[in-house]
């Protein structure tokens, strides 16, 4: 049977059947205004922009195309065989024009201040299809500001009531506190009374807004996003793998938005990881490397912080905890490191952090209890890297350390927060520890040698999430002055304790292929990694600093 077909402004396309005429053009890079549709929600029809000329075959009539009398929505019309599709065709356009200048009688001319400005759907559209210049005479309706919950102002004035917002907490959270109120030009959005917007993914309204009307809290007049360069990533904070942007300027991230990935996290992101960033730009990031010196400590260079290291832990029976913060690469660098210092070295998993239970949506959305990325590919490296040597849990480390069976210890952290319990840190008093970590806590006011690492924003790598499924991240922004990531600490440490003088430049995608090639149980990482998909103007302008 023949695939079906439709013509849109003279571009023939197959489609799948049931397929609406809009999503055919959004397949095939045809542009067809569009408010109030979107790929995740209910199709409501209300903008009424996309509505198109079709012309259709009569099979009454030898099959000739025929015009269908009315202009139809085309977010809404099912596509037929043969159809042919005019989007710019004069009832089109004139339908264009009048919806244009109909949303704007009332919209303010808010753009010079107004943070959605230059990613607008409504400053688009009016340049592309608008009239250009406003007949309206009468006063404007004047619409209040209004706060909505913990991370969204509503400007109501602004909105176009395309119901995106209403449709979402409807469908994909299940709460539903945005609802419609009032009639005409006093029609606007609002919570109900005494209910805030306050679920745990309150936020994607913001991003499916199509004008300035629900804006961010914590980007509110924070940056021009004419200025902001987007690098693609994975959840640095969680077990979802969601797929993010890190949208930075000159090494500060200004804000974090969801990327597409059908098989993840589809269009979303919960507040968590969006709001979850802030400790990377922390004024107690560790920026230097410390050494225990004459009962006191000081900060030193890192020859000396690496010299002191090695000859801490040379000799010594060592074990290597590896945080599931860390890449996969990091992780294998770093075990390649510890088996240069003891070729008996202990390999473990760092502290899982667990927050209650995994809380799936109606929408199919999940958020998971384990707060980590990569617990799962750091245990997988490790357990390759081990040649079938058990690797610990965290638990069975501590006991371990507590019974006096390792001398020395190596430990990386990179939590968010503070990692360290009070049992931990006494268990590791009277061993020499080398720690590798980000932010200060109990183990940094008392281990010999603690060097600064980097957060995920500041690397690239590859994180393994709760499914078990591979995906790559780029770096954001360079590392904080006075620190390395993890990978490239360890690549140091293992070429002074090998005796060489200059180390390899940590390069993630070397490492891939290496781990790949020396382990089949790594072969994954070679064949099964996720590469983000993003537009050339949304890669990353990063400055790589060696220390």
């Amino acid at each position: 049977m023949p695939t079906p077909t439709i013509t849109i402004d003279g571009k023939v396309c197959e489609f799948t059947p049931g397929q609406t005429i809009l999503q055919i053009a959004n397949a095939n890079g045809i542009e067809i205004p569009q408010y109030c549709y979107h790929d995740g929600l209910s199709i409501v029809a209300s903008c009424r922009i996309c509505l198109a000329e079709v012309w259709a075959p009569n099979p009454r009539n030898d099959n000739k195309l025929e015009p269908i009398p009315k202009l139809l929505p085309t977010c809404q019309t099912t596509a037929g065989d043969g159809q042919v599709v005019y989007t710019n065709s004069p009832k089109s356009v004139a339908n264009q024009k009048a919806v244009m200048e109909y949303l704007l009688i009332n919209h303010p001319l808010d753009c010079p201040v107004c943070d959605q400005a230059g990613e607008c759907l409504l400053q688009d559209y009016s340049y592309e299809y608008g009239r250009g210049v406003s007949r309206f005479e009468e006063t404007k309706v004047k619409q209040p500001k209004k706060d909505l919950g913990p991370h969204v102002y509503l400007y109501s004035d602004r909105c176009i009531m395309c119901s995106r917002c209403v449709r979402f907490c409807r469908e994909v959270t299940g709460t539903a506190e945005i609802t419609i109120e009032g009639r005409g030009n006093q029609e606007q959005i609002d919570v109900f009374p005494g209910i805030a917007l306050d679920n745990e993914l309150s936020a994607n309204v913001i991003d499916l807004c199509p004008v300035g009307a629900l804006l961010d809290k914590d980007f509110l007049f924070a940056q021009r996003v004419w200025f902001l360069k987007s690098a693609p990533s994975i959840d640095g904070i969680t077990a979802s793998g969601d797929n993010i942007l890190i949208e930075h300027n000159d090494g500060q991230i200004y804000r974090v938005k969801p990327r597409e990935n059908m098989d993840v996290n589809k269009w979303w992101i919960s507040d968590e990881i969006r709001y979850g960033w802030k400790f990377i730009h922390d004024e107690a990031r560790l920026r230097s490397p410390i050494r225990a010196h004459m009962g006191a400590r000081e900060e030193c260079d890192f020859a000396r912080a690496y010299e002191e290291a090695i000859a801490g832990l040379k000799g010594k029976h060592i074990a290597l905890m590896v945080s599931p913060m860390l890449s996969c690469e990091e992780a294998y660098a770093l075990a390649k490191a510890a088996l240069a210092i003891d070729a008996n070295a202990q390999f473990a998993v760092g502290p899982i952090p667990m927050h209650g239970e995994n809380k799936t949506f109606p929408g199919g959305y999940t958020i998971y209890a384990e707060k980590c990325p990569n617990a799962r590919g750091v245990r997988r490296v490790l357990e390759a890297v081990a040649k079938g040597k058990t690797v610990l849990k965290y638990e069975d480390l501590l006991t371990k350390i507590k019974s006096g069976e390792f001398a020395g210890l190596l430990l990386t952290g990179n939590y968010p927060s503070d990692w360290v319990t009070s049992e931990f840190a006494s268990a590791c008093e009277g061993k020499f520890v080398a720690l590798i970590d980000t932010q200060p806590n109990r183990l940094t006011k008392s281990a010999s040698i603690v060097i600064p690492g980097a957060t995920f924003a500041e690397k690239s790598g590859v994180f393994e999430n709760a499914n078990n499924r591979l995906q790559a991240f780029e770096q954001a922004i360079p590392v904080i002055e006075m620190a390395k990531c993890e990978g490239q600490i360890a690549m140091d440490l293992a070429a002074r304790a090998s005796g060489v003088d200059r180390p390899e430049r940590f390069n993630p995608a070397n490492v891939r292929r290496e781990m790949a090639a020396e382990f089949t149980t790594l072969s994954a990482f070679e064949t099964e990694v996720s590469y983000p998909s993003v537009d050339a103007h949304q890669k990353a302008e990063v400055e790589v600093v060696e220390l």
